[in-house]
């Protein structure tokens, strides 16, 4: 399947999830056809995401003595990363089907995958991690659930932790489409609740060879 039919495809089980009243139900549809052989995950590169580990390498960012969350992990380059970098590692999913096949594909990993919701996350990871990373989740939820996820996404950051965030990006009033949906400044500040400050704002632009667009990489701070 190529990449823009897989778009498509996503795109109709997303309107039909939606239209259903179970807006994220998609997920686990898309990878269980994807494990089926039936579909294509449209996002899986089967590589990290080239601004997160942008990031990472600008940042010189190393992880020994601390830990990271990978929200929306998909089948887990991102998270295999950031386990790289040193860090004790969580990654989770929405989708079952996506965990296990992340799973599968990094055998002997010491990245912890498990199947969660980023809205309501098991208590213990609340202020828990140092890094948390999102590359993919929250541009891929419609709205609801993408405003709850907005404000939940922040209080996995311990004190002193950094939260990561790509996404698409789009000005208030234009249209959107997705998935994925992409997400404006006024979603972007959103993240931002009690304790947590924006440090670092870069508003990009793919680079040859991709869709055109742009794409935010925002970075948070949580106070000590």
């Amino acid at each position: 399947m190529a990449t823009d039919e897989a778009e498509q495809h996503a795109r109709e089980l997303a309107a039909a999830a939606i239209a259903a009243g179970d807006p994220t139900s998609w997920f686990e549809r898309l990878y269980a056809e994807a494990e089926a052989g039936t579909a294509v995950v449209p996002w899986d590169r089967r590589a990290a995401s080239t601004l997160i580990a942008r990031w990472l390498d600008e940042q010189q960012v190393t992880g020994h003595g601390k830990s990271a969350v990978v929200v929306g992990t998909g089948l887990g380059d991102d998270a295999e990363l950031i386990a790289s970098l040193g860090f004790d590692t969580v990654a989770f999913d929405i989708s079952p089907t996506a965990i296990a096949a992340a799973s599968r594909r990094h055998p002997g990993s010491a990245v912890r995958y498990q199947a969660a919701d980023v809205i309501s996350p098991p208590a213990a990871w609340l202020h828990g991690f140092d890094l948390v990373v999102d590359g993919l989740a929250l541009q891929s939820m419609p709205d609801p659930p993408r405003a709850q996820a907005l404000a939940a996404i922040g209080r996995l950051v311990a004190p002193g932790g950094r939260l990561l965030v790509t996404a698409r990006a789009r000005e208030h009033g234009e249209p959107v489409t997705g998935p994925p949906y992409a997400l404006t400044r006024d979603e972007i500040d959103a993240i931002a609740g009690p304790g947590l400050r924006i440090t670092s704002l870069e508003e990009l632009r793919d680079p040859p060879g991709m869709t055109p667009g742009r794409r935010w990489r925002a970075v948070y701070q949580r106070e000590q």
